[in-house]
């Protein structure tokens, strides 16, 4: 399969953050018909409404950990599918399991009978709180299996093996993105992760809330970026698995003063204390997305928040009351 023209796709969680953007972005690069499948537990019909404009496409309210059944031929299954936030898998912990394990089989299920590529939405959370800097696929973690945070990098990591059993024993043609912190349009606004809290807090003239001293580090990737590198490594025959991220690493702190002058606001800084097995650094090795793929983000920090704040900033403006009480009960989270 050398690219997506005219093929049939189905995105499980194509309702999402990154499914959405998946789903335009296969559309406009002329698939077929594009299928997605979500619940709309944490995804949002609003962020695929508009996407029948671009295309064939079909959004189906669905629970993956139940059978997925497609009717007619299917080339490539994204299995994008899962609570993403800690606020989200603290809230959702038996849901955030479920949708790892079952939901991930009944994808690989789906993919097997049609013959289909699979593609699995890891996660740098397979790391854990890592002893080797930066990050590199050939690292097996440090992760807790019995913490807060367990169900989702327990989910994700048994969803990478359960791909791997299914590739040996059945040949499926799988691929495996492990995704680093990624920001954008479309984040949801009581997402509770760090892009969204600073940029409603800036965007508000509030204090920002920073978890522990503010020295962990993170990398953040622009979504177009990040899509990018998962269409590069579905249209791959790469079945290990690839850190797909942006390596400019920055502090808390540091991205905090980042959000202040992309926003032109912003108040003082107000420390909290860093919830349990929170990763003190994050920064993918991305040489095997170079080397494979081709891949590596282009677009700039000061870039993306640019675009990120432009989206806030109408939501603000356009959206119903309701809508922005439900800002600002993000913005204090």
């Amino acid at each position: 399969m050398n690219d997506f023209h005219g093929k049939r796709i189905v995105v499980l969680g194509g309702a999402g953050f990154l499914g959405s953007h998946l789903c335009e972005r296969l559309l406009r690069d002329g698939a077929g018909e594009v299928i997605s499948l979500d619940n709309f537990v944490t995804g949002d019909e609003r962020n695929v409404a508009g996407l029948p404009a671009l295309g064939d496409f079909l959004s189906v309210r669905h629970d993956v950990t139940e059978p997925i059944r497609i009717e007619g031929p299917v080339h490539c299954v994204f299995n994008l599918a899962s609570p993403a936030s800690p606020i989200d898998y603290a809230q959702l912990p038996i849901e955030t399991l479920r949708v790892g394990s079952l939901g991930t089989e009944n994808g690989l299920r789906l993919a097997r009978e049609k013959g289909a590529v699979f593609l699995q939405a890891s996660t740098s959370e397979i790391y854990g709180d890592p002893l080797v800097h930066p990050q590199q696929e050939d690292y097996w973690g440090n992760a807790n299996p019995i913490g807060p945070r367990s169900c989702y990098d327990e989910a994700k990591r048994y969803g990478e093996a359960i791909i791997m059993a299914y590739h040996r024993a059945y040949g499926l043609r799988t691929r495996i993105a492990r995704i680093f912190n990624t920001y954008g349009p479309r984040m949801r606004l009581n997402d509770g992760r760090v892009v969204p809290a600073f940029v409603g807090q800036a965007l508000r003239g509030e204090d920002f809330t920073v978890f522990g001293d503010g020295s962990q580090t993170r990398s953040f990737c622009y979504v177009r970026d990040l899509i990018d590198g998962l269409v590069r490594l579905a249209l791959s025959d790469v079945t290990q698995p690839v850190n797909i991220g942006n390596p400019r690493e920055m502090t808390i702190l540091e991205f905090a003063e980042a959000v202040r002058g992309a926003a032109g606001g912003g108040g003082r800084i107000l420390f909290q204390p860093l919830p349990k097995d929170d990763p003190k650094q994050r920064r993918p090795d991305i040489t095997r997305a170079r080397t494979l793929l081709g891949w590596e983000p282009r677009v700039s920090l000061e870039e993306g928040l640019e675009e990120t704040l432009a989206w806030f900033r109408q939501v603000l403006e356009v959206h119903t009351p309701a809508r922005r009480a439900e800002f600002t009960e993000s913005a204090a989270g």
